[in-house]
């Protein structure tokens, strides 16, 4: 991308930002339906793990973000891996137990999986962005 004159180049990176933005209001749309269109609140149980999920990333992994994708022996590294794998599997099985008690209806489970796999495409496509490289200051 490196013969694509500068307004043109901006011009895509902006591009990306916006499908960031609609991928992440997508999947709180989501979360929202699920809970108003039921009538039902319970599922809004997700937005703890939600907000769970980033905090060990934060707080262990510092700045290295590669190191979470290697085998590494340094064991702040595998608390961190350990503890947001446990924070993501929370967030598909709160709904499947709501749905298992019957407190929720198999429209609210579906509504509560699709905004988790629409976060997840969303962080998906935040990791490749920051991979490109064009948006870091070093």
């Amino acid at each position: 991308m490196a013969d694509l004159p500068d307004y043109l180049h901006n011009c895509l990176q902006t591009g990306k930002l916006v499908v960031l933005a609609i991928l992440v209001s997508g999947g709180i749309i989501l979360q929202i339906l699920a809970c108003a269109l039921y009538n039902n609140w319970w599922p809004m149980l997700t937005v703890i793990m939600y907000v769970l999920l980033p905090m060990p990333l934060m707080f262990f992994a510092g700045s290295d973000g590669y190191s979470l994708l290697s085998e590494s022996g340094n064991s702040w590294v595998n608390a961190t891996k350990f503890l947001a794998g446990a924070s993501a599997i929370g967030s598909i099985a709160i709904p499947a137990i709501l749905k298992h008690a019957g407190v929720i209806s198999w429209g609210a489970l579906a509504m509560e999986l699709s905004s988790f796999f629409v976060f997840v495409l969303a962080i998906m496509f935040y990791i490749r962005m920051n991979n490109d490289d064009d948006y870091s200051f070093f």
